[in-house]
């Protein structure tokens, strides 16, 4: 007797059906593993491609943050060079005021101022003529008090410093807004 004869028939079907799905249990595990080793393959290739691409990128940046770096470093060198200017201007400019006032509290030098000459007398204006005693050629002047004068020097000074002080601002602006 054959050993399929001894096996009741549902037990050689259920041996076979047993047999028919480890074979194919067998096969889609091959398969899979094919496929984890394909995908693998690929998967490592995309993330040496992803590393490049990432690498490059650091690169690229690494070169555009020194340039904006080197960019930055130039402009403050050239606002601190343009701010030297000005304040030498500004220096030499409070240094003259402060001589010219000098000058004028001990009476080395007098502010006067140039009279019209075509008011009429009659209007409260100062007399065009000079006393007897002085001999004063070209237009008619008169002398300012001294206190006055250093007013208006004051004023002046005020003067020079607001337009030293807008030439260094237009500057500034220049030098920041102009794309170099």
């Amino acid at each position: 007797m054959r050993l399929g004869e001894l096996i009741p028939a549902p037990y050689r079907l259920f041996g076979k059906a047993v047999l028919l799905a480890t074979l194919v249990g067998g096969s889609a595990a091959f398969a899979w593993q094919v496929q984890d080793w394909r995908y693998g393959k690929q998967f490592a290739e995309l993330a040496r491609l992803h590393t490049g691409t990432l690498n490059q990128l650091a690169i690229a940046s690494v070169a555009q943050q020194r340039a904006e770096q080197d960019k930055r470093l130039t402009l403050e060198q050239r606002l601190a060079t343009s701010e030297q200017t000005h304040y030498r201007a500004l220096s030499d400019v409070q240094r003259n005021q402060s001589r010219l006032r000098d000058r004028l509290a001990t009476a080395d030098l007098r502010l006067s101022v140039l009279l019209d000459v075509t008011t009429g007398a009659g209007k409260g204006s100062v007399s065009a003529t000079t006393a007897t005693g002085g001999v004063v050629h070209g237009p008619t002047r008169a002398e300012l008090d001294p206190a006055h004068a250093q007013r208006i020097i004051g004023v002046t000074d005020d003067g020079d410093r607001g337009l030293i002080a807008l030439a260094a601002c237009q500057a500034y602006a220049k030098e920041v807004s102009t794309p170099k």
